[in-house]
């Protein structure tokens, strides 16, 4: 991806062109089929020279703004951005190298979450930094329950 292509050409065009040529109607779908996926692992699946991360990422809020369900995708990319950094879960011990992949977590989820959820997004990371989750926790979608209570549904 390093010649740019993935900036040349219509993206939105290119990104549905690719979705459903996989069978789903939507990035929504397509992501939601994979639920663990990195944004980048989600790019390389639909064009790994031409499709980039972060446009994905802009599909996917796109479609959960059309939708009214940007909370349920900020849980999702929270999701993401767990299962990169801790792919083993949790960890039991926060020493300084789980501090550190678990700031990277909560970190990327937080840059990527929109300005209209930042506030809920900050009190989400101070709250599972102050109670953390089981040892081991691994949120498999973004419906899952810890997830659901500290960031439940608000959109109409």
């Amino acid at each position: 991806m390093s010649d740019g292509r993935a900036w040349q050409g219509n993206v939105k065009a290119r990104l549905c062109e690719r979705v459903r040529e996989r069978g789903y109607d939507s990035l929504t779908a397509f992501a939601n089929a994979r639920p663990t996926a990195s944004l980048v692992a989600l790019a390389d699946e639909l064009g790994r020279d031409d499709i980039a991360g972060v446009q994905v990422l802009s599909g996917l809020l796109a479609e959960a703004e059309q939708r009214k369900q940007v909370t349920r995708f900020v849980r999702d990319v929270l999701v993401r951005m767990l299962c990169q950094s801790l792919p083993n879960g949790w960890p039991a011990v926060l020493n300084d190298a789980n501090r550190f992949k678990v700031a990277k977590a909560l970190g990327s989820w937080f840059a990527y979450t929109p300005e209209t959820h930042k506030e809920r997004a900050d009190k989400v990371g101070d709250a599972l930094l102050a109670t953390p989750p089981p040892p081991g926790w691994r949120p498999l979608g973004p419906d899952d329950e810890l997830l659901l209570t500290l960031l439940p549904d608000e959109e109409a």
